[in-house]
């Protein structure tokens, strides 16, 4: 099964985007990443930003991140299920430390995405 993991990021004040948290996804490429506004929580829509694939190293890494931005640790991480993944939506079951979420991350505009957090039971 795929893994994921989601990244408590802080960033300096100076970044402009400051603390966010990184959902990221293992394909065959790498970490598919998006910047979620706020913290994962059940039943929250957060607004995400798409951002480049990342290393796979970060699936278990936690520290400073290269060029002064800022330091990650792991809010959650576990492997997921692939219900539908296709250009403009993506749903995933995850199975965490911390919880089991059914998400949906949806296409907006251009590298804009909304993704939805629901409580997922067994």
């Amino acid at each position: 099964m795929p893994r994921y993991v989601i990244l408590r990021h802080d960033l300096p004040a100076q970044d402009g985007r400051g603390l966010h948290w990184d959902l990221m996804l293992e394909t065959d490429s790498g970490l598919k990443t998006w910047a979620l506004d706020a913290e994962p929580a059940s039943a929250t829509s957060i607004p995400a930003t798409l951002l480049a694939d990342h290393r796979l190293e970060y699936l278990v890494y936690e520290g400073p991140v290269s060029n002064g931005r800022g330091k990650v640790t792991q809010w959650d991480y576990g492997s997921y299920d692939i219900c539908q993944w296709d250009e403009d939506r993506i749903v995933v079951v995850l199975a965490g430390q911390r919880s089991q979420y059914h998400i949906t991350c949806l296409h907006i505009e251009q590298a804009s995405w909304q993704i939805d957090f629901d409580k997922h039971e067994r």
